[in-house]
């Protein structure tokens, strides 16, 4: 369940590393790849050839579907020894965490014991204020409940580095969260956040007497045989074989270069960001789920189903749903998930039919920056085509 216990400090090396390609080593420069008739694999190739560069220093990708597969590997599995990535590592999924919570819930709203038009209150009365009173659980999922963002002790990379191994309690997130005015009002506009899913994680807890990394395990993982895909709770480190992430930031010595950041806590993403697992796992959920073997009958389609709402940020249409977002690729619908922490970037995507599907984790040195990392949108590309 939630842990709720001080972490002892621990190492982390420190890549004093100038940021450039000049800087860093060639071994596994070109991409190791097999092939079964792929479309996209040239454009692949390219996407992830020369890594390490400034932006990445790995990349792992797999593409499958009724349109051919494809998988590929890039980059180097640290700095220091500049070996080959390993493509079987294991790497920080971020925000893809977000599916398996919202599959986890809609398992729980067709079973009855979670009603997406019930509001989150009447489930945590003690929890979550008058104020906030009407929102939904559907609108923690979709992103539209207008909830802030909690506080944290960082608003700079290098404040978040000082404090990554502090642990975060998901009850005190959603205190810090809702002890300040809403944004909007529920169902009135969409805003992208974590706190939703911090809530709907403790919505499963409370439903299910559980915690939720085990309704997880229990309802995805285990069915799907998903080995290599796990909770780390407080522990900063990613167990098992796994490249090394690097940042970008500044150094000790006051310039700007690469930290190795592999061994950081993940505590403030809990329900919404701290999945660990691989590329092979999650191409077997992007399929099982898009199958329909995860979430069936009609609550899938609460995945595929954007609300009729704008952006509370840019006035743009939503794009996001329970759980997925979707993005217009080469002219047609891609639907997936992007995620982030910090030294890793990783994502899923599919077309609603599943003819192609793309997993990839990027060991990106601008990982949580404020546009996409390019190697990942040159992946995304090669992939899909351009928006």
């Amino acid at each position: 369940m939630k842990t709720r216990t001080s972490l002892l400090a621990a190492a982390v090396l420190v890549a004093g590393l100038a940021v450039g390609p000049s800087v860093l080593p060639a071994a596994a420069s070109a991409p190791a790849a097999s092939t079964a008739a792929p479309s996209p694999g040239p454009a692949l190739e390219a996407a992830i050839a020369g890594l390490p560069s400034a932006d990445a220093t790995a990349a792992l990708v797999r593409v499958s579907g009724k349109e051919g597969a494809w998988r590929g590997s890039s980059g180097v599995h640290d700095l220091r020894t500049g070996r080959p990535a390993d493509p079987a590592a294991r790497f920080r999924a971020g925000s893809v965490t977000k599916v398996f919570t919202a599959a986890v819930a809609l398992q729980l709203a067709q079973e009855g014991r979670l009603d997406l038009d019930r509001s989150a209150r009447s489930y945590l009365p003690e929890l979550i204020p008058a104020s906030y009173g009407g929102v939904t659980v559907r609108q923690l999922l979709d992103h539209t409940h207008g909830i802030p963002a909690p506080d944290f002790p960082a608003t700079t990379v290098e404040e978040a580095y000082t404090n990554r191994f502090q642990v975060h309690d998901p009850e005190d997130m959603v205190r810090s969260a809702t002890s300040k005015k809403p944004e909007f009002a529920p169902g009135e506009r969409q805003h992208y956040l974590n706190i939703g899913y911090t809530v709907t994680g403790l919505l499963i807890e409370r439903v299910t007497h559980d915690s939720y990394e085990r309704q997880v395990a229990r309802r995805v993982l285990g069915p799907l045989g998903l080995r290599d895909t796990y909770f780390p709770g407080t522990n900063p480190r990613i167990t098992g074989p796994h490249n090394h992430g690097y940042q970008t930031m500044r150094l000790d010595d006051g310039t700007t270069g690469l930290r190795d950041v592999s061994v950081w806590g993940s505590t403030d993403g809990w329900a919404a960001g701290d999945i660990i697992s691989t590329t092979a796992d999650l191409e077997r959920f992007t399929n099982a789920l898009f199958k329909g073997r995860v979430v069936r009958g009609p609550l899938l389609e609460e995945m595929f189903t954007l609300p009729e709402v704008t952006d509370f940020g840019t006035g743009k249409p939503a794009a996001y749903s329970v759980g997925l977002s979707m993005k217009v690729l080469g002219g047609r619908e891609v639907w997936g998930k992007t995620g982030g922490r910090w030294g890793y970037n990783a994502a899923i995507a599919s077309t609603r039919d599943g003819s192609r599907t793309l997993v990839y984790s990027v060991n990106s040195t601008d990982a949580k920056g404020q546009g996409m990392n390019r190697t990942a949108e040159s992946i995304m590309v090669a992939a899909y085509g351009r928006p």
